[in-house]
């Protein structure tokens, strides 16, 4: 078969990658190559499912704005395509009063990243959150969840196929060469046109 643009891999990342460029590509023809006869087989199906709110990453920088900006856009995802998450949020806690100073400085990177919800509670607030938890402080963060990502992978997918992609399973890429006889260029605008092959 012959396509316009091959995705190696169709774990989360890839399959995110296909929906994306054939919904902004719709008339070029896409194929997502995957070795297993599963999409989502690996990592994208044994994680701990978290969606983070955004609280680590340094203010200002490109995986701070994304990961926020992510958080949204996945429940949103979510809800639209009736997978279940739990929005159950998050408690970092300071168990020693030299590691509350730190914890305000988390809370304070939060609260510059625009992570909704965040706060600072104390020992008893902690106590009626999670019984089983002690602690001097604690940063609340309600805005983070989890899901089943293998789920999310699984309907990006469906969303792929359905606009016209194709998901070729059990193949294996063990090879790509420049194909001799292409343009250089094609219709599209298309450079670098390469044969790729499978085991079999």
């Amino acid at each position: 078969s012959t396509f316009d643009v091959a995705v190696v891999g169709a774990g989360i990342v890839g399959l995110a990658a296909a929906r994306e460029l054939i919904q902004r590509h719709p008339s070029l023809a896409f194929a997502v190559l995957e070795k297993e006869q599963e999409p989502a087989h690996h990592q994208s199906g044994h994680n701990s499912g978290v969606i983070h709110s955004g609280i680590y990453y340094t203010p200002g920088s490109l995986k701070a704005k994304l990961c926020v900006q992510g958080a949204a856009l996945c429940y949103k995802y979510c809800d639209q395509k009736g997978i279940p998450y739990k929005q159950c949020g998050k408690l970092i806690v300071a168990v020693e009063h030299d590691e509350i100073p730190r914890l305000k400085a988390l809370y304070e990177r939060g609260l510059q990243n625009n992570v909704p919800g965040l706060k600072l509670i104390g020992a008893k607030e902690i106590q009626e959150k999670e019984p089983f938890c002690r602690g001097l402080m604690a940063l609340d963060s309600p805005y983070t969840g989890i899901v089943d990502y293998k789920q999310v992978a699984q309907s990006y997918a469906r969303d792929f196929q359905e606009a016209g992609g194709t998901i070729l399973t059990d193949f294996e890429v063990t090879n790509m060469e420049m194909a001799k006889e292409s343009s250089p260029e094609s219709e599209h605008g298309l450079k670098y046109p390469v044969i790729v092959r499978n085991k079999k």
